[in-house]
């Protein structure tokens, strides 16, 4: 609310540039926070494929999250008014690959009720396929919103 009430002085005060500058600070802000988010459902998303992938099974709460993760990642990337999205593929390839290792490690603590550190838990899943199978969820998801929408 601060940069707003800046913004708003600049203006009133015929300082545009200043409050061009201010704008563009305000919108490096909100890209940030939906990239935030993103991540932030990247690591769930990837949290529950590396269980699945270790334990080579599957529950309906991880589907669950699995479905949830994909399409919350695809709302928050969207630019509703300009169109087009906050990460383009190769910049969601980019942030699964920040994203996997606190999500292994986050895994870890669940997978096999907790009994395997980080690194024996990467042993048993096979990381580039994860993020493979990540990334087509989200792209498929995008381009056909609606379809194969249905957890199994």
């Amino acid at each position: 609310m601060e940069e707003l009430f800046e913004l708003r002085t600049c203006i009133e005060e015929g300082r545009y540039t200043d409050a061009l500058v201010l704008l563009g600070e305000m919108e490096e802000m909100s890209r940030d926070d939906k990239i935030n988010k993103i991540e932030s459902f990247l690591e769930i998303l990837l949290l529950h494929l590396i269980k699945q992938h270790a334990e080579k099974r599957s529950t309906r709460s991880w589907e669950v999250s699995i479905f949830n993760s994909v399409c919350r990642i695809n709302k928050t990337n969207r630019r509703r008014k300009s169109g087009g999205y906050y990460l383009k593929p190769d910049e969601l390839e980019e942030a699964l690959e920040e994203s996997y290792l606190p999500a292994l490690k986050r895994a870890s603590l669940e997978a096999f009720e907790g009994t395997l550190n980080v690194r024996d838990l990467a042993r048993k899943a096979d990381e580039s396929q994860i993020k493979k199978e990540a990334l087509n969820l989200i792209l498929v998801a995008r381009e056909s919103p609606g379809k194969n929408t249905k957890i199994h």
